[in-house]
């Protein structure tokens, strides 16, 4: 299964980053085999969530692992028919194992509201 992780640097040991739209990088995993492919997130300030959520899906995600998603952002991955899993934390790689042995479930809903984590000027 593809994988998407927020991640605050390229490798399997970078945390993950609690933010979705704004994070640094989104780490793409084969949650079989742990081959990955790390793509740094250029989204800027407006519409960063949305910009994000499209990169996902151009991977071909299957599975978002991110700390939080809004609702925009949120919206774009499930029209996509990508599973947001929100809470998440530690090392991109134990992440994955957690989720491989069903720690995390995906939500339902987005867990933040609009522009949570930005500095608005």
């Amino acid at each position: 299964m593809k994988l998407a992780v927020t991640a605050t640097g390229d490798r399997l040991d970078s945390e993950v980053d609690p933010r979705f739209g704004i994070c640094r990088f989104i780490v793409f995993i084969d949650s079989e085999t742990m081959d990955f492919k790390a793509v740094a997130n250029v989204a800027g300030s407006g519409g960063a969530g949305i910009a994000a959520g499209q990169l996902v899906a151009e991977h071909g995600a299957e599975v978002l692992l991110t700390g939080d998603c809004g609702p925009n952002a949120y919206h774009v991955l499930n029209s996509a028919g990508i599973k947001v899993i929100t809470g998440v934390h530690g090392k991109v790689k134990d992440a994955v194992e957690a989720f491989k042995t069903g720690k995390y479930r995906a939500s339902d809903h987005p867990s933040v509201q609009p522009h949570h984590g930005q500095k608005l000027s």
